[in-house]
C-alpha cells in the first residue's frame, strides 16, 4: 500500500514543523537542545494531529541519534527487550513511545532502569494529561511538555506547502477550497492531509473545489471520547462558562457536547451546575431543569438540543450563589475533623424538656440545637444576588436576633 500523504509531509527538521513555536521557537527550551545537542527523557502531550510524532522523530534525527519507534498498545515486551539490547550494543538510543500512557508493568519495569542510568533516551507520546494518567515512575524520569493546538494559519501554511510538492502533481485546487479544508479540520493537520489527498484522487484531472470537498465530507473534525481529557475539559468549560454568565460561551460548549452526543453526562453536569452554581439565588432552575432534561432524554437526538439550549441559556443568564455548597462543605469539614459534639438532650429521640416550636409564635422558641461547642457557627452565609436570598437573609438575620436575645438574656 502507498504510504499516507501525512507521512510523506512528515517535518525532516525541525524548522518544517508547524506551529508550537513557545518549545520550538528560536531560544525556546526544544530549540536550544538540538542547538546545544543533548536530548533528555521527556513526554510531549496533546490533541492528535498536532505534531507530536513528527516533533519526537525530528530531535533524534536532527542530532543524528539512532532512535526506535514503538506502540505501547501493539508492541510486546520481546519488541521492548530488541530495543534494550540495541541500546547496550551502541551505548545508547532514543525510544519513541507512542501511546505512553498505556505502557504496562513489564514493560516499566524493563525501561526504568535504562531510563534511569541515560542508555535509552525516552520520548512518549500520549493524548492524555501525563500528570493523570502516566506512572509516576515513569513521569518522574521524564520532562513533560504541553503542545498546544495548530493555528488556523499553521494548517492553511500546511495545505499550501502539500500543495506544491510532487505527490499532489497538477492539483487544481482554490483559495475556497483551502480555506474550507482548513476550517472543518479541527486544528488537526493529519486530518487536513488526509482529506486534500482523497479530494485529490476523487477526480482524474484532480480539480478541487468546494462542492467536491462537500460531497466528500461535510461535518467538521470535531470529536472526542469520553476517556479522553477533551471531553471532561468541555464539560469543565462549560460549567464555568454558565458560572462566568458568558451565555454565548456556555451555548458553544453545549453544542459541543451535543456533536458528541452523550446526553447522560451532559445531562448529569447540568444537575451540578444547578445546585453548585445557581443554587438558593434561583431555586427554580431545578424543576426547570429537570424537565428540560426529561424531555431532551424523552425525545432524543437532535430535538434534544432546543430544551437544552432553552435551560442553558437561562441557567447562564441567572443570578448566582454558592452559599449552600459553601455551608455544607464546612459542614463536612468540622464533620471530618472532629469537629462534632454531643447532641443536646432535649432533641434527641428520647427528649426530655423539648419545646415544640409549634406551639409558640412565629413557630420559634428560645432553644439550642446546635452542640455545645459549635453553637455560635455560622456556616450558612446568604448572599445577595437575588431577591430570594435577599428574604431568607431577611429571615435568618431575624431569627439570629432572637438567638442573641435570648443569650443576652
Amino acid at each position: 500500500m502507498e504510504t499516507p500523504l501525512a507521512l510523506k509531509l512528515a517535518p525532516k527538521k525541525i524548522s518544517e514543523v508547524l506551529g508550537q513555536e513557545h518549545l520550538l521557537g528560536k531560544d525556546k527550551i526544544l530549540y536550544n537542545l538540538i542547538k546545544n545537542k543533548k536530548l533528555f527523557s521527556m513526554i510531549l502531550y496533546g490533541k492528535p494531529g498536532i505534531g507530536k510524532t513528527s516533533i519526537a522523530k525530528v530531535l533524534p534525527e536532527e542530532l543524528g541519534i539512532r532512535y526506535r519507534l514503538l506502540n505501547a498498545t501493539i508492541n510486546n515486551k520481546h519488541d521492548f527487550e530488541v530495543v534494550v539490547e540495541e541500546a547496550k550494543i551502541y551505548q545508547g538510543i532514543v525510544l519513541i513511545m507512542d501511546e505512553i500512557h498505556r505502557m504496562n508493568k513489564a514493560q516499566q519495569d524493563l525501561l526504568l532502569p535504562y531510563i534511569e542510568n541515560g542508555l535509552i533516551t525516552l520520548i512518549g507520546m500520549t493524548t492524555a494529561n501525563p500528570y493523570h494518567s502516566i506512572n509516576p515512575a515513569i513521569r518522574s524520569r521524564c520532562h513533560i511538555f504541553e503542545l498546544k493546538p495548530l493555528t488556523e494559519k499553521n494548517i492553511s501554511d500546511g495545505l499550501k506547502r502539500a500543495c506544491k510538492t510532487e505527490y499532489l502533481k497538477d492539483i487544481k485546487i482554490d483559495k475556497k477550497a483551502l480555506d474550507y479544508i482548513t476550517s472543518i479540520s479541527g486544528n488537526d493537520l493529519r486530518y487536513a492531509y488526509n482529506l486534500l489527498e482523497l479530494a485529490y484522487y476523487v477526480n482524474k484531472d484532480h480539480t478541487i473545489n468546494i462542492d467536491v470537498l462537500k460531497n466528500i465530507n461535510d461535518k467538521p473534525a470535531f470529536s472526542f471520547d469520553k476517556g479522553e481529557d477533551s471531553f471532561y475539559d468541555t464539560l469543565s468549560a462549560l460549567q464555568k462558562s454558565i458560572r462566568g454568565s458568558d451565555v454565548d460561551a456556555s451555548l458553544h460548549y453545549l453544542g459541543r457536547l451535543l456533536i458528541a452526543g452523550d446526553l447522560e453526562n451532559l445531562t448529569r453536569r447540568l444537575s451540578v451546575i444547578a445546585y453548585e452554581d445557581i443554587g438558593l439565588a434561583n431555586p427554580t432552575i431545578g424543576p426547570k431543569l429537570d424537565a428540560a432534561i426529561n424531555a431532551a432524554l424523552r425525545v432524543g437526538m437532535p430535538e434534544a438540543r432546543i430544551p437544552l439550549s432553552e435551560i442553558v441559556i437561562e441557567m447562564s443568564l441567572s443570578p448566582k450563589s454558592n452559599s449552600a455548597i459553601v455551608a455544607i462543605d464546612k459542614v463536612l469539614s468540622d464533620i471530618e475533623t472532629g469537629k462534632c459534639g454531643n447532641i443536646p438532650d432535649h432533641i434527641k429521640i428520647t427528649a426530655n424538656g423539648y419545646k415544640y416550636p409549634h406551639d409558640y409564635p412565629n413557630d420559634w422558641v428560645k432553644q439550642d440545637y446546635l452542640p455545645i461547642n459549635l453553637r455560635n457557627k455560622k456556616y450558612y452565609i446568604p448572599k445577595e444576588t437575588s431577591q430570594y436570598e435577599r428574604n431568607l437573609k431577611s429571615i435568618k438575620d431575624k431569627i439570629d436576633n432572637l438567638k442573641a436575645n435570648k443569650n443576652s438574656n
